[in-house]
Parts: C-alpha cells; sequence; structure tokens
C-alpha cells in the first residue's frame, strides 16, 4: 500500500476511531516504509494495534515497536513452529524476550501478547507449544499451568502489561469450502472493517482474498462505502442472525461470536 493511499484512510478512520490495526495479511514488519505509516498515525492521533510473528525483529525494528503510537504489540509464537518445524527457536524468542523487557522499562503503558494460536486441543498437548510455553515461564519465571482449556479461558497474565493469549486454530475462509450454514452473526462492519494494500475495502481481517469487495478508497470515502448497499445489506443480516455473503456462509470464525450457524439439512 502506498503511503498516499495509508494517509487518505488514516484522515479518513480518524474520526470515526482511536485506533488501526496493522495485520489482515502478511506481516507488517516487511513493509519497506512502516516508519512512515507509524508517523502517519501518530500526527493523527491514531494508536496502533500490531500483530507481527516477529521473525524479521531486529534492533531497528525492536526501536520502531517502542514508539508512542503503538497501544498494543502482539507476537504470533506460533507461526514460528508453522514456517520452521525443524529450526531451533532459541534465538528467536530471545529477541522477543529482549524487546518485550525493554518495553516494559521504556513503554509501561504498552500492552504485549505472546499468541499461541495452533492449539488443536486444550492448551500444551503439542510439543512445540510445551516448548514455548516452557521458555516462557523459565524467562518470566512463572509456572504455566499446561491444563487449561482454551475453550474456556483464553489469556493468562504474565508480567505488568504482558499477557498470553491462547487459542483453537481456524481455518481461513474460502469461497472453495463447503458452506456452513446460512445463520449466525458477526462483528464485521460493526466494530471493525479491512483495507487490503490496493485500497479495497472489505467487512473483516478474514476476507483477505477480497471476496466482498465493498468499494475502493481511491475511488469514494469510506463513510459512502460502508454506507453502501451491499455493506448495509451484510449489516442488517446480521443484526437478523442472517448471513448473506458466500464467504460469510463458509466462515468458521462466526462460532466463536456465541451462535453455531445453523447447518444445512438441520431444523
Amino acid at each position: 500500500m502506498s503511503l498516499d493511499v495509508f494517509r487518505k484512510i488514516i484522515q479518513q478512520v480518524a474520526p470515526l476511531t482511536e485506533q488501526v490495526c496493522f495485520h489482515l495479511m502478511g506481516d507488517p514488519l516487511v513493509h519497506p516504509h512502516l516508519q512512515e505509516l507509524v508517523e502517519i498515525c501518530h500526527e493523527s492521533a491514531v494508536k496502533i494495534f500490531f500483530v507481527t510473528n516477529g521473525v524479521l525483529l531486529r534492533e531497528k525494528q525492536t526501536s520502531l515497536l517502542l514508539h508512542p503510537a503503538f497501544r498494543q504489540v502482539n507476537f504470533s509464537l506460533h507461526s514460528f513452529f508453522d514456517n520452521y518445524p525443524d529450526r531451533d527457536p532459541t534465538e528467536y524468542l530471545q529477541r522477543i524476550f529482549a524487546y518485550t523487557d525493554l518495553a516494559m522499562k521504556e513503554r509501561p503503558d504498552l500492552y504485549i501478547n505472546f499468541r499461541l494460536w495452533n492449539l488443536q486441543e486444550p492448551r500444551g498437548t503439542e510439543s512445540s507449544n510445551r516448548q514455548i510455553l516452557a521458555r516462557i515461564g523459565e524467562h518470566y519465571q512463572i509456572k504455566i499451568d499446561a491444563e487449561v482449556d482454551v475453550r474456556n479461558r483464553k489469556s493468562i497474565h504474565v508480567k505488568n502489561r504482558l499477557y498470553l493469549h491462547f487459542d483453537t486454530e481456524f481455518v481461513w475462509p474460502s469461497l472453495d469450502l463447503p458452506i456452513l450454514g446460512t445463520q449466525g452473526s458477526c462483528y464485521g462492519l460493526s466494530s471493525h472493517f479491512g483495507v487490503l494494500a490496493d485500497g479495497t475495502l472489505v467487512p473483516c481481517c478474514l476476507d483477505k482474498e477480497g471476496a466482498i469487495p465493498l468499494g475502493k478508497i481511491q475511488e469514494e470515502p469510506i463513510l459512502d462505502i460502508l454506507d453502501g448497499p451491499r455493506a448495509q445489506k451484510m449489516v442488517s443480516g446480521f443484526r437478523h442472525s442472517r448471513l448473506v455473503e458466500d464467504l460469510c456462509q463458509r466462515c468458521q470464525y462466526i462460532v466463536r461470536f456465541g451462535e453455531k450457524p445453523q447447518m444445512k439439512g438441520l431444523k
């Protein structure tokens, strides 16, 4: 995404929200103009919710992630073994721990989450998860109960404003997947929306391929896009527990919002 398009987005959302999320698909640490993006947010008094796997975290990025524009930094630790299943995570975790320890001193107001989201069963059942959990416990001198069920508890306070966040894995929705149901609700377009790198506005962060393109930032104002017929039809559907879009009918994340979609063929 170009700086001009990003600046246009921030100028329009600044009156609507206090926070933007650097996340949808891909790691924001790879963006060649990340420093400029952060400064644009800071100039508009918009805070940043940042999501990264931390693999590219080095001294330059460590300094940037201490910028006052950041409200929360999330490290998706599960991504390490997803990408490097046979590598030792020691150096990787040491860099993240070093940043976190420095942030506790220089940015005590900053929230940091260590995410473990590749958990199929109750937390700690996979050896890779146990390894990372053990390293976190050792570094911060806390005991982490490996028997906590992720279905009932989603986070553990580690120290100061550092939390361990865990959950079960989900499948990215795709139009190639079978329909799960036509009933359900979602926070898409009510609490958030997404903007892809090409300026396409989508209803949520799970629409990484732009299956539900609601409009282009370069062509019309954000509020006009959100007030458009396709977006409003989705919002009305969610209010009445109807999934009007094909992608939503194939989204497993719907079940996390408290209402499981009614399966086809069932009454």
